[in-house]
């Protein structure tokens, strides 16, 4: 009987051992499952952030680029209208120091010579106050002989420099101002002028 009584206890002690590893075992594998779970979810969390980091690194870059890319052309653009503005300050102040009475006279010299036109009208010439004057005491009959019709200098109250001309009473004139001529000499740069902004940007 005690014998019987100990492999009772004995089988007892087994089962009750073999049914704590299995519960043990299934702790652990609960356990293992959720830290799986948990790895998972912090792996995907942390893919996540660092796909949204990236993305907003990437649009910021994007974003900082076309910044600078307007600034530079911003850069570029007011460069380009104060080299204008200068070069046409200085084209204008050189034109104004070459338009001596002396020199007018010649140029209004040959553009009458050089007019043929059919009318007949007086030559109407409007220059600044001060040419004028000087126009009118030094050169007037040397006009007159090289028109052969009427001429009439009046003042042009907008000139500063250079005239306008008028072959039929005042109806259409051409522009032989400062500030014309300077826009013919500019245009005729511009091109030239951007060939050399363009090689100084490449450099």
């Amino acid at each position: 009987m005690p014998e019987e009584i100990k492999d009772l206890i004995e089988k007892i002690n087994q089962e009750g051992i073999r049914a704590a590893e299995a519960k043990a075992k299934a702790i652990e594998d609960e356990a293992r499952q959720r830290s799986d779970a948990i790895l998972s979810r912090a792996r995907a969390e942390a893919d996540a952030m660092i796909s949204a980091a990236n993305e907003r690194i990437r649009r910021e870059d994007e974003r900082e680029r076309a910044l600078l890319a307007q600034a530079g052309r911003d850069l570029l653009l007011s460069l380009r209208e104060e080299i204008n503005a200068m070069l046409r300050h200085l084209v204008v102040r050189d034109i104004r120091q070459g338009l001596t009475p002396d020199a007018l006279f010649r140029l209004l010299s040959e553009i009458i010579r050089n007019y043929n036109a059919k009318e007949r009208s007086d030559i109407i010439v409007s220059l600044n106050k001060k040419d004028l004057e000087l126009m009118e005491q030094h050169y007037m009959d040397k006009l007159r002989q090289e028109a052969a019709r009427g001429i009439t200098l009046q003042p042009g109250e907008e000139i500063q420099g250079g005239f306008t001309i008028s072959f039929d009473n005042g109806k259409s004139c051409y522009d032989f101002t400062d500030k014309a001529l300077a826009e013919y000499i500019i245009t005729y740069l511009k091109p030239k002028l951007k060939k050399i902004l363009e090689e100084a940007v490449e450099e």
